[in-house]
């Protein structure tokens, strides 16, 4: 009896310390939620106006780059499409290899030797190195095509080694970069029958950040994360960028280079937009790739992004002032940019929730088993915690009608039904992630080393296709 009513305190009591921290974690994770579904409810239908229509394209060549390490599976056909797609544009593809990446430097040199838009870059140093580190050497190529030609590029384009590209992608830049720094199309992750599951909740995740997330910021003015692919930025942007960091505009040493050259382009107060519209033909003007279909590669990527934009990405950003806008910068923006700051730091706080909250439904119902196997006293329900529970259930019910609708949005009602259970899974991915990211943030300080932790791409092979409704 005494160890029964030992395991009975155990196992109530810590239940109830779970659910209860919990409980508040999740309601003001839900709030946070809930107040910006507001402001984007407010705001969907403001500054939808297109100004491809009141201002000349910008002119000039384009630079494409494409860092590219153990990528010979899936680099020399993503090539082939972007050279197809944008025949009539007047780019130049840099492509970054590493001299000790002998099958993606054969590859891809039969479509160098056959394609003077083709420009293969190879780094001084075996690889990997860092992304960071390979788009700055193909930064340093742009400049020395520069002084040898003669003349001067408008505008560097981000993409990854296995992107399926849209053939009007490059006239949209052109359109919006007159009177912008940054221009980001949404990323759309391929939904395959073979990754329905795992790769399926990055579907649903995109959907809902880039149908949402992204666009409110647009809207709202304040600084724009790059995707790192499917992202335009002038000469200028990255000039700018270069001058403060030496000569490299992308950091070497972190794992999130794209996102922060994103928030220092809006800390600088110049513009960025998300731009999300339909094409005369009737295609949404995206950028498309397959994602992880494991849970192994899928937490390994996202514990990258946790360390590069919630820990490391802290050290390196800070909380952001207006150094661009100075004094003359609204404070209500400072405190919007600010904010934005703090939901995409959240993760590692909102996985410490969630593992809270599973542990604590798993003990609960091994009290209840208790209660009906072995006789235990019922653990009373206090009337804050039943308020908890009622409030946490609303903010559940209505976060997963959002992320219902948004990928439906993109993906039709079957994904949409699908999302529902896929939530379950996004977040044990991210419980693992965290776990990750903590101990890679660790040894990246212990050591000073930071190493590329790549995805394994792939083509996509058979895809859901992208419904044709832009999102507002």
């Amino acid at each position: 009896m005494e160890l029964s009513s030992a395991s009975q305190w155990l196992v109530q009591n810590a239940g109830h310390e779970l659910m209860l921290f919990a409980s508040v974690g999740i309601l003001l994770i839900g709030i946070d939620d809930l107040l910006f579904d507001l402001l984007w409810l407010s705001r969907r239908n403001a500054g939808c106006s297109d100004p491809s229509n009141e201002t000349r394209p910008l002119a000039g060549r384009f630079a494409v780059f494409v860092p590219a390490w153990d990528e010979a599976r899936v680099l020399g056909a993503t090539l082939a499409r972007m050279l197809a797609a944008w025949g009539g544009e007047d780019v130049r593809l840099y492509v970054g290899c590493y001299p000790n990446d002998v099958a993606t430097l054969f590859s891809v040199s039969p479509l160098v030797a056959r394609d003077p838009r083709l420009r293969l870059v190879i780094s001084h140093r075996d690889g990997p190195t860092t992304k960071g580190d390979n788009l700055n050497r193909l930064w340093a190529a742009l400049g020395e095509d520069e002084r040898a030609e003669e003349m001067r590029f408008a505008a560097v384009v981000l993409h990854d080694a296995e992107d399926h590209v849209h053939a009007e992608e490059i006239g949209l830049y052109r359109a919006h970069l007159t009177d912008h720094a940054m221009v980001q199309i949404p990323v759309v992750p391929l939904v395959t029958s073979g990754s329905r599951w795992i790769g399926g909740h990055y579907g649903d995740e995109f959907a809902e950040a880039h149908g949402k997330e992204l666009a409110l910021r647009s809207r709202l003015g304040v600084a724009l994360p790059s995707a790192g692919v499917g992202c335009a930025l002038t000469r200028s942007a990255l000039a700018l960028l270069a001058i403060e960091r030496g000569g490299q505009p992308f950091r070497a040493d972190s794992l999130t280079e794209d996102y922060e050259v994103g928030m220092l382009i809006g800390a600088y107060g110049l513009r960025a937009r998300f731009v999300d519209v339909v094409s005369p033909g009737g295609e949404r003007i995206v950028s498309r790739g397959a994602f992880p279909g494991s849970v192994e590669k899928a937490v390994r990527q996202k514990s990258r992004w946790i360390v590069g934009i919630a820990l490391a990405g802290w050290d390196h950003l800070g909380w952001l002032s207006m150094r661009g806008a100075g004094a003359n910068a609204p404070r209500e923006r400072l405190w919007l940019a600010r904010w934005m700051l703090w939901r995409d730091r959240r993760s590692p706080l909102a996985a410490l929730v969630l593992l809270a909250a599973y542990g604590g439904l798993i003990l609960t119902g091994l009290a209840f088993a208790g209660e009906t196997v072995l006789g235990w006293d019922p653990a009373p329900i206090s009337d804050a915690m039943s308020l908890f529970f009622g409030l946490n259930a609303i903010l559940l019910l209505w976060r997963l009608a959002m992320r219902c609708l948004f990928t439906a949005r993109w993906y039709g009602l079957r994904e949409a039904l699908l999302a529902v259970p896929r939530a379950f899974i996004a977040n044990v991915i991210a419980i693992l992630a965290a776990r990750r990211a903590v101990g890679l943030y660790w040894r990246m300080l212990r050591s000073g080393e930071v190493l590329w932790e790549k995805t394994e791409h792939w083509d996509g092979g058979e895809m859901t296709p992208v419904r044709r409704t832009a999102t507002r």
